[in-house]
C-alpha cells in the first residue's frame, strides 16, 4: 500500500492523530459495520467500506502509521506529544465545529497543526525504532511434531518392513504470510485460512521385533520451522493385526497348529511354517488336540538370545471331504470299537 497516499486517515475513521489504538480499532469496527455492502445498500457505502479498511490497515500497523504521519505530517516525538495538547485540543474543536455546521481547517491546516516537528528528533526516534525492530526481531521456531499411526501384520512385525506414509504439512500461506486478509480481502491462494496443506509420501523403515504400540520417531519429517527454525518430527505409533493363530509373548512364540485326524492318529513329521521359512514338528502317534510341545530356539531374537516356539496342536476335519475320504471315514466307523464318551461322568 502506498503510504504517501493524500488521503486523510484519521478524517476517514474519524479519530485524531493522538488517538491510541484501541480508539483506531473501535472506530474502525464501527464503521465497518455502518458501510458493510452487506448492510448499508447505498451507492456510495462499498467506497467507503474500501477507505474504512485501507485507513484501518495503515493506522493499525505501528510501522505504517508512523511513516504516514512523517509523510503527511503528523509525527511527533515523545518531546513533542507534551507540548502537542494544544494541537490536538484544537483538532477536537475543529472536529466539533464541523459536527455543528461550521467551517472546519482544510486538511493542509490541519497538516500544518502538526507538523512542528524537528527533523533531527525524528530521525533519531526512527532509527530507534529501527534499531528496536532488529532487537525484536522474531527468533527462529520449531516446526509443530506431526502423529500418525501405521498398520501392520504380525509377520511383518517380527521380520521388519517398510511403509509409504502421506504426511499432510501444514505451512503458512506465502501469499499472506498467515495473514488471511490482503487490503481487506480473503487472500485468493489460501481462501482466507492464513495456510495450505501439502501432501507428502515418506517411506519409514520398522525395524525387526516391533512390539504394538511402539512409537517411531522419523526427525524433521514434521511440520516445517518458522524465521529459520527446525522442521517438527513425525511420531508413527505401530499397531499389530491380530492374528488367532500366532501370537508373541516375550521371547516365546505361541503357535496353534492346527492337524488333521490322520496325522494325529499315525504320527510323523509334519511341516510347520514360521517367520521365516519352516521348522519339522515330530507328531506321536495318537497325539490328542491341546497336546503341547516346545521347541528350543525357534522364538524370536532379542539381545542374541532366542526364545522358544511353543505349539498347542488342535485337530481340525477339512471342509470339505471328497467321496473317497467319506467312504473311508464310514469304514473306520464300523470298525470302531468302545465309545469314547462313556466315562464323562466319571472323570
Amino acid at each position: 500500500m502506498v503510504i504517501g497516499v493524500r488521503k486523510n486517515y484519521y478524517e476517514i475513521l474519524g479519530v485524531t492523530p493522538d488517538s491510541d489504538a484501541q480508539d483506531v480499532k473501535l472506530s474502525y469496527r464501527k464503521l465497518a459495520r455502518k458501510y458493510h455492502p452487506d448492510v448499508n445498500k447505498a451507492p456510495e457505502s462499498a467506497q467507503k467500506f474500501k477507505d474504512v479498511l485501507e485507513a484501518y490497515e495503515v493506522l493499525s500497523d505501528e510501522k505504517k502509521r508512523k511513516q504516514y504521519d512523517m509523510l503527511n505530517g503528523f509525527y511527533k516525538t515523545p518531546k513533542q506529544k507534551v507540548k502537542s495538547e494544544g494541537a490536538k485540543n484544537e483538532y477536537k474543536k475543529s472536529a466539533e465545529r464541523k459536527e455543528a455546521n461550521t467551517t472546519r481547517p482544510s486538511f493542509e491546516e490541519s497538516k500544518e497543526a502538526f507538523q512542528k516537528t524537528n527533523l533531527k528528533s525524528a530521525l533519531n526516534d526512527i532509527l530507534d525504532g529501527i534499531a528496536k525492530e532488529k532487537k525484536s526481531k522474531k527468533y527462529p521456531k520449531s516446526g509443530d511434531d506431526i502423529f500418525s499411526e501405521v498398520t501392520i501384520s504380525l509377520e511383518d512385525s517380527v521380520r521388519g518392513t517398510s511403509r509409504v506414509i502421506n504426511v499432510i504439512h501444514k505451512e503458512l500461506c506465502p501469499n499472506c504470510e498467515g495473514r488471511r486478509f490482503i487490503n481487506g480481502a480473503k487472500c485468493s491462494v489460501c481462501n482466507g485460512s492464513g495456510e495450505f496443506s501439502q501432501h507428502k509420501k515418506i517411506t519409514v523403515k520398522i525395524p525387526p521385533n516391533v512390539k504394538n504400540g511402539t512409537k517411531l520417531r522419523i526427525h524433521g519429517e514434521g511440520n516445517p520451522g518458522f524465521y529459520g527454525g527446525s522442521n517438527g518430527n513425525l511420531y508413527l505409533t505401530v499397531k499389530i493385526e491380530p492374528n488367532s493363530n500366532i501370537k508373541i509373548e516375550g521371547n516365546n512364540v505361541i503357535y496353534k497348529l492346527p492337524v488333521t485326524p490322520f496325522e494325529a492318529v499315525l504320527g510323523g513329521k509334519i511341516s510347520v511354517p514360521v517367520f521365516d521359512g519352516n521348522v519339522v514338528l515330530t507328531l506321536p502317534k495318537n497325539t490328542l488336540s491341546g497336546q503341547k510341545f516346545r521347541l528350543a530356539g525357534e522364538g524370536i531374537k532379542t539381545n542374541g538370545k532366542f526364545g522358544d516356539m511353543i505349539i498347542t496342536v488342535e485337530i481340525q476335519i477339512p471342509k470339505s471331504l471328497s467321496d473317497d475320504e467319506i467312504r473311508l471315514y464310514e469304514k473306520l466307523k464300523k470298525l470302531s470299537h468302545g465309545n469314547i464318551r462313556e466315562n464323562l461322568f466319571h472323570g
